[in-house]
């Protein structure tokens, strides 16, 4: 299975095993040229040492003189000692043995040349593996004589096999611990995650009650909370979503519902009663209006949620929608008995907007105004300049309800409606707040519950005739 935990475990025992093998190795090459070079080292001094004693009285003697020579004087230790002829074949040994034996070993080829060279292998004719010297002897300026040390290495063959054995187990035990700890640190890893993975098919399933478990306060723990965060708010957004489906259901079924009775009444009524068709026809009238408006709504909240909302800016002045939208809205002072107050700028306060859904806000602005303000109440929409005259304010404050201080973050969300037992489809603001940004403004929520709610619409001001292209 090609999972993540397989990854790891795979990554970090190859990073372990090179490891390994490249430590080992070196630890092997270091050992191993200690030990062979020891006794390389051994054999060499003692047979600079002889030479230095005894090369000129070798010199000066017969070659069977020499042989005797050597026998007295120059053997000692365990170190083989071996005359030699000038062509390679054995005249002396120091067992006293005098065997028809001829060496063609490289340190002897050397000294045959006048050289001196350190061999080490097997032994032809005493099968064992030895490391060897052959130094020349001179008479002046000939080679008269080849003398041969040479000393067994089988001790230290077995010593540096034995040590290239531990190290082998000691890189073998190496690899299987951190086999382990890379299998206890996957599984660490991993965990969190596949709880995670079980958690988010528990909800594509549709159980959104599971969490994850946060274990720590890693970059995996963070995930956890992270992922926690989410499902809080994917289930809030959910309840958003099916209280929206619920709403709009009634709020689209209560228009419905009356213009089907007033029509059924007005078809079965008597057509001579004016004031009973005039009324259902009001009735219907302002039904259809209200059906519109919620139609248009979700019209805007799917252009705004695609991403497709298009708008056709010019430069114009912002006191002309303002005033365009309160001489529209102000025959519902006498249905309502609120107060509309209007103030506009007193010179022209260019914006670069679309006039139309420019409109929209400030009819959306001043209808919930209108919807939340009792009796007796006022409007007031006003539109002022910031000191620095690089922003225009829309200003629309009511006397109203109100709005709950733990709300004003969220009546700008989609779908959400403060609990004010007022209907609507609770896209109103929100699609305030998405148009405003469209351009480049801002929009802003003071409120307080009894007191009214201020509204503030931040635009930036044109300081051209015309727009730049």
């Amino acid at each position: 299975m090609n999972s993540l935990k397989t990854r790891i475990v795979w990554s970090y025992l190859l990073l372990i095993a090179l490891v390994v093998v490249v430590l080992g190795g070196l630890f092997a090459t270091l050992i191993t040229n200690y030990y062979y070079g020891s006794a390389q080292s051994s054999v060499k001094q003692r047979a600079v040492s002889a030479l230095a004693t005894h090369n000129r009285t070798m010199a000066s003697l017969k070659m069977h003189d020499q042989a005797d020579y050597m026998l007295q004087y120059m053997v000692e230790g365990d170190t083989r000692l071996q005359l030699l002829d000038v062509y390679g074949n054995v005249r002396m040994d120091s067992d006293g043995l005098v065997e028809d034996i001829h060496y063609n070993t490289l340190d002897v080829q050397a000294a045959m040349n006048g050289n001196t060279d350190i061999w080490q292998g097997n032994d032809p004719y005493y099968k064992e593996r030895v490391t060897s010297i052959t130094i020349p002897v001179w008479n002046d300026t000939h080679v008269v004589s080849l003398l041969r040390y040479s000393a067994s290495i089988s001790a230290v063959d077995d010593m540096v096999s034995q040590l290239l054995r531990m190290t082998a187990f000691v890189g073998l035990a190496v690899i299987l611990l951190f086999l382990g700890l890379s299998l206890w640190l996957a599984q660490r890893i991993v965990r969190p995650i596949r709880e995670l993975t079980r958690a988010a098919r528990y909800m594509a399933d549709g159980d959104w009650t599971r969490r994850a478990t946060k274990r720590s306060n890693d970059e995996i723990g963070q995930l956890a909370e992270t992922f926690n965060s989410m499902v809080v708010e994917l289930n809030h957004r959910e309840k958003l979503k099916n209280d929206f489906i619920s709403s709009i259901s009634h709020e689209l079924r209560t228009p419905l519902t009356s213009i089907r009775g007033w029509s059924e009444t007005l078809k079965e009524g008597d057509p001579a009663d004016n004031e009973e068709m005039k009324l259902g026809l009001q009735i219907i009238s302002h039904e259809t209006l209200r059906l519109s408006g919620l139609v248009e709504d979700l019209l805007d909240f799917s252009k705004l949620s695609a991403g497709s909302m298009e708008l056709h800016a010019e430069l114009l002045d912002l006191n002309s929608p303002v005033k365009e939208t309160a001489a529209q809205l102000g025959v519902r002072q006498d249905q309502t008995g609120v107060k509309l107050l209007v103030t506009l700028g007193k010179s022209p306060v260019m914006v670069y907007a679309d006039a139309n859904r420019l409109k929209q806000v400030i009819i959306n602005l001043i209808d919930n105004a209108f919807k939340f303000t009792p009796a007796g109440g006022t409007i007031r929409v006003s539109i002022s300049i910031t000191p620095d005259e690089n922003f225009a304010l829309l200003t629309v404050a009511d006397t109203g309800c109100g709005i709950e201080a733990e709300d004003i973050p969220h009546v700008t969300e989609k779908f959400y409606k403060a609990n004010t037992g007022q209907g609507g489809s609770g896209l109103g603001l929100a699609i305030c707040k998405e148009i405003t940004e469209l351009h480049a403004g801002e929009m802003k929520i003071d409120s307080e519950r009894g007191a009214g709610t201020v509204i503030t619409i931040k635009l930036p001001i044109s300081h051209q005739d015309k727009p730049a292209t």
